[in-house]
């Protein structure tokens, strides 16, 4: 018999208890002052650091609560497109990518689509998702856009997009690419409508994306420290042979200069989205009562 064992061990145990297993995610650490957040908390705040402010990543689905009203929103379903059309292969077949990319994000694409309201005012929000293949633009992504803008002309809602993109989806060529001109007819039906259309770019919104839909909305808003811009920053002090400002292609240095009109933080976008949308659908809505009291006065 050991006496160790079999008597001191549970004598101790029985006094200072078992010990209980810490879950791996109890805590997360800010990539920007690297100050470590309680994982509850952080989710509580919409992964916003309350440390330093830095806006983390954040889901489609969280994004989604947090700019509707309430939280609650119905979920629009993006259209089916061949999902490997050129039979593209790098290091590994595209075809597995999306099938690997699918099941670890369990998303269908790198878009989501929800519809409800903001402030009261009806909306239709469609928001990427950079955990998808860094939230890159294929034909999914494409028909995706297509298919909110023809909603939010169908619901007369408001039509609301939120790029977190690289850009194009090189994996598809042409028909990537193909997705722009595509995205700008889509976002025209919209405005042809006399429908808001707003941008929020969140962090990073850049490439083919930027190059397209993202800089033609009516009101430009953007997440604190968000990068925006084409190309990357070396690429450009190489062409220009500059050195750029440290705050280049952010979203503030863009606010200054006049690209961007609002930053607003996360925790404040349903408010303020709420208010422009108020603004822009009650004097849609009251230039109409105006038409038909002058056609009757007529």
């Amino acid at each position: 018999m050991n006496w160790l064992s079999n008597f001191i061990r549970p004598s101790i145990r029985s006094i200072v208890g078992e010990q209980k297993d810490v879950p791996d995610n109890l805590w997360q650490k800010c990539s920007k002052c690297e100050g470590m957040l309680f994982s509850k908390e952080l989710s509580a705040n919409q992964n916003v650091c309350y440390h330093c402010d830095h806006h983390m990543p954040l889901s489609v689905t969280m994004r989604l609560e947090g700019m509707f009203d309430d939280g609650k929103y119905e979920t629009i379903e993006i259209p089916n497109v061949p999902h490997d059309p050129l039979k593209f292969k790098d290091r590994k077949k595209y075809a597995d990518r999306l099938k690997d990319t699918k099941a670890k994000t369990g998303e269908k694409d790198a878009l989501s689509i929800g519809k409800g309201t903001i402030g009261g005012q009806k909306a239709i929000i469609a928001a990427f998702n950079f955990g998808f293949m860094g939230g890159s633009m294929g034909t999914a992504v494409g028909e995706g856009i297509v298919k909110a803008a023809q909603e939010a002309v169908k619901a007369k809602a408001a039509f609301i997009v939120v790029p977190a993109s690289g850009g194009a989806r090189m994996q598809e060529g042409m028909l990537s690419l193909m997705q722009m001109p595509r995205t700008i007819i889509a976002v025209e039906m919209v405005k042809e409508q006399g429908l808001p259309y707003i941008v929020l770019l969140a962090n990073p919104t850049t490439g083919g994306v930027s190059a397209s839909f993202a800089m033609v909305g009516d009101i430009h808003i953007a997440e604190p420290g968000a990068t925006i811009g084409f190309a990357g920053r070396r690429v450009i002090e190489e062409t220009v042979r500059e050195t750029l400002p440290d705050d280049f292609q952010t979203a503030e240095y863009l606010q200054e200069h006049g690209i961007v009109d609002r930053v607003v933080a996360r925790k404040d976008l349903n408010t303020e989205i709420g208010i422009i949308l108020d603004l822009l659908m009650n004097k849609t809505k009251t230039a109409k009562t105006e038409k038909t009291k002058a056609k009757k006065s007529a």
